[in-house]
């Protein structure tokens, strides 16, 4: 019999990486998606070499609209189902609201929701039909906290808002097809030693962070994959953000929106500082 497998985006590096060692760990094949088609290659003989599963690499940006589809027909036309999926490609983008231009929000919009919600869909009817599927959207402790004008430097005006969007469709999308043996989980990590800093230029703010507020992606890995295999709908990794979580819905928001100024203040002083050095 066939090992199961698992399609996960943004395979090439960080949190999309860890999961993809993750499932491999657990005897699951994979299907590895991303645009660099080198990185998943080398992962591939890696994970086959180490746990002795194969997995399927498939190039494509998930930004393109046709993209979702492309992936799937890959899957199917190599002989296999996609048994468990993982959401996790993904990108920041910095600059304000209204300075960037409206294709470039579109673009984001794809790869952050749009894409997320089409592969699930796509797959979805597979899963029932054997009565068998683990669904993992990455989303972020951001979504379950205050907003801050970090998230428009580094990641965009409306990356809270979609990672928000990501955790009411698990939640939603879990009550649906909880008789059908299919677990549906947002995994909402914090700050994780990944790319993701250096691309939207966010490292030298995030080095600047006390150890504790940083994650590891193995780490992030090991919660996701604990918390789908158990049905787990919503998991925070890290003692320091389920206390910032907790807070959160204890503080009322005027409160909360109040604290995350202070900090951002103390950061800047603290930047000014160093500078200054």
């Amino acid at each position: 019999m066939a090992r199961r497998l698992c399609l996960v985006t943004g395979a090439s590096s960080g949190i999309g990486e860890a999961l993809a060692r993750e499932f491999a760990s657990h005897g699951w094949d994979l299907a590895l998606v991303a645009r660099r088609e080198e990185r998943l290659r080398d992962l591939a003989e890696e994970l086959k070499a180490k746990h002795g599963v194969d997995s399927l690499v498939i190039t494509a940006d998930l930004a393109e609209e046709d993209a979702p589809e492309k992936i799937v027909s890959e899957i199917e036309k190599a002989g296999r189902q996609v048994d468990g999926l993982v959401n996790n490609a993904g990108a920041g983008q910095p600059g304000s609201f209204a300075e960037l231009d409206w294709q470039t929000h579109e673009r984001f919009l794809r790869l952050m929701v749009t894409a997320y919600v089409r592969l699930a869909h796509l797959v979805l009817p597979g899963m029932k039909a054997r009565r068998f599927g683990r669904i993992i959207n990455v989303s972020s402790v951001s979504a379950l906290l205050p907003s801050a004008n970090a998230h428009t430097r580094f990641s965009g005006t409306l990356y809270p808002g979609a990672k928000s969007l990501l955790i009411k469709f698990s939640e939603a999308l879990a009550l649906e097809v909880e008789n059908d043996n299919i677990h549906v989980t947002a995994l909402c990590p914090g700050y994780t030693f990944s790319e993701f800093h250096d691309v939207n230029g966010a490292r030298q703010t995030v080095s600047k962070l006390p150890k504790f507020w940083m994650l590891t992606a193995g780490d992030v890995a090991t919660a996701g994959y604990d918390a789908v295999t158990r049905g787990v709908v919503t998991r925070v990794p890290g003692a320091w953000y389920k206390f910032l979580v907790a807070m959160a819905k204890v503080l009322p928001d005027p409160v909360g929106r109040a604290l995350m100024r202070a900090q951002e203040k103390r950061m800047a002083r603290q930047a000014q500082a160093t500078a200054a050095g």
